[in-house]
């Protein structure tokens, strides 16, 4: 079997981890040998230790043009720069020492901090595709657990090892740069034991809290959205006039740009629960769905919940018609069960007057799925409110 770019980039990757795991160790030795106080002398074991960490340092390669240039000082050379910095009783000094000495592990610590980095960039696309596969797995093993079987009966479909396949291969991705999600464990106990009980916890609870996970940490909340500006204050003191332009620049985004705004923006709403990619449908775009439930709260009934498929298109020059909104209604079977109670159509574009017209006709008949339009307009209206996605998505 022909070995794959993405296997043959992680085995990189593996090895460059493991020099730098073993290099975080070395040092740590280091500088556990660094005595408190001003201490002259020869250690022989620090002085293997530092020609070991130079050499597992020279094979970490760069990352983006940058690695680490690491002098590890000599324990003399410790000793004396602590004596001259007393002897000047300056307390800057005694701490510009000691910075010296911690120099090793900061930079150490920041390669790292980039490798983790670049490790999730590697494996984002690969790892989405797997989110997709196993939602997909789970919605055709669904239907076993609505043929009233006992829950202690074994499972026997190649559905369900080919969950265990893909959730192996998600172990491989994540490594140790990705912390594994919430009830990660109880996935695989339950995979392990397989019977239609331990499925239904999986539907349940197992993948849905793995799955929010998984996405939480691919996508770095903690990464910053880029700010050409170094004071705020100095703009507004400016005095800034002139029209606000509500028109969002989306042809700065790509279809799949435009899926993943999609996903944040319901993603971000509380009245929405359990958000998934559905598989590539067979539409011309290719474009994925995505799965949502709408969730209702009334103060006698309680909580409603709707499911809701989302289908994007990131149109422009072309208006979503009357052919579209029939295509789209049978791609809708492709997802049930369980059943959809809404068709949202969200488009960077428009609706054609026929489309409208047809949509309408089927909102006011007695069919229980109810078709909503996102046009361009709405989703400006519905982003103006949320800053932070127009920033994260350079539509402004």
């Amino acid at each position: 079997m022909a070995d794959s770019t993405l296997n043959d980039t992680l085995r990189h990757f593996e090895a460059a981890e493991a020099n730098l795991g073993k290099a975080e160790k070395v040092l740590c030795d280091i500088e556990s040998a660094i005595p408190e106080g001003i201490v002259f002398g020869v250690n022989p074991e620090y002085e293997a230790n530092c020609r070991s960490f130079n050499v597992l340092l020279s094979a970490l390669p760069k990352i983006d043009g940058w690695k680490p240039t690491i002098a590890i000082l000599e324990l003399d050379e410790i000793a004396q720069n602590r004596l001259d910095a007393l002897e000047l009783g300056e307390v800057s000094c005694i701490n510009n020492v000691e910075r010296e000495i911690g120099a090793p592990t900061r930079q150490l610590r920041e390669y790292r901090y980039r490798f983790n980095q670049k490790r999730r960039e590697l494996i984002r696309d690969a790892l989405i595709e797997l989110i997709d596969a196993i939602d997909g797995n789970l919605r055709k093993l669904g239907k076993l657990l609505d043929e009233e079987s006992p829950l202690n009966e074994t499972i026997a479909d190649p559905e369900f090892e080919q969950i265990k396949e893909n959730a192996a291969q998600i172990s491989a991705l994540l490594g140790s740069s990705v912390p594994m999600p919430a009830r990660w464990s109880d996935l695989h106990r339950h995979l392990h034991f397989g019977m239609l009980g331990d499925l239904q916890d999986i539907i349940k609870h197992d993948w849905p809290s793995v799955k929010a996970g998984l996405r939480k940490s691919l996508y770095g909340e903690r990464e910053p959205v880029p700010v050409d500006v170094e004071d705020l204050g100095a703009l507004v003191s400016k005095k800034p006039r002139g029209r606000v332009v509500t028109k969002l620049l989306w042809m700065h985004l790509t279809d799949e740009d435009f899926e993943r705004l999609i996903f944040a923006l319901i993603s971000s709403e509380q009245q929405y629960e359990n958000p998934e990619w559905l598989m590539k449908t067979n539409a011309p775009d290719r474009g994925r769905d995505l799965s949502v439930y709408r969730v209702y709260s009334d103060p006698l009934a309680g909580a409603v919940r709707h499911r809701v498929i989302i289908q994007c298109k990131h149109w422009q020059s072309k208006s979503v018609g009357p052919s579209e909104i029939a295509t789209l209604k049978e791609q809708m079977k492709l997802w049930e069960p369980p059943r959809v109670d809404v068709h949202v159509i969200a488009t960077s574009g428009r609706f054609s007057s026929d489309a409208v017209s047809i949509i309408e006709r089927q909102n006011r008949s007695d069919s229980a799925l109810r078709i909503e339009m996102w046009p361009e307009s709405h989703l400006e209206l519905l982003l103006a409110s949320r800053p932070a996605i127009i920033a994260e998505f350079g539509l402004r």
